[in-house]
């Protein structure tokens, strides 16, 4: 069985714990979320997702991260669960630093940690 990496972040970025999550589900095999155009349609969205469902169908998934353009999102997460897989979300943390640099202004960095995945 795999974990599919529905998204535009490739597993190779994660950290461990991340990855140490994912493989419960079985191996983690990266699927980039396509890049959506802002004139389709919603039935070319519709489509997409088809075409997408079909193709990691393939991949025998036991378990789909799904994260990328809201509408393609919502169309794959409602087929896959139609077809009784678990389909998720990574959840993360989002820590905030500022730095006043010496010219005077501020530098501000946020980093994600990653916590948990949770069911759509």
């Amino acid at each position: 069985m795999n974990f599919i990496n529905l998204s535009n972040h490739p597993s190779s970025g994660w950290g461990e714990e991340q990855k140490q999550a994912a493989k419960q589900w079985g191996t983690i095999i990266d699927y980039p979320f396509p890049e959506v155009d802002a004139q389709s349609s919603t039935q070319n969205i519709k489509e997409l997702a088809e075409t997408i469902v079909i193709s990691v169908l393939k991949k025998n998934p036991s378990a789909i991260m799904c994260q990328g353009e809201m509408t393609l999102t919502y169309q794959l997460v409602k087929l896959f669960k139609e077809k009784g897989l678990t389909v998720l979300a990574a959840c993360s943390e989002r820590k905030i630093s500022e730095t006043i640099l010496p010219d005077g202004t501020y530098q501000k960095k946020a980093v994600f940690q990653f916590v948990k995945f949770r069911e759509y």
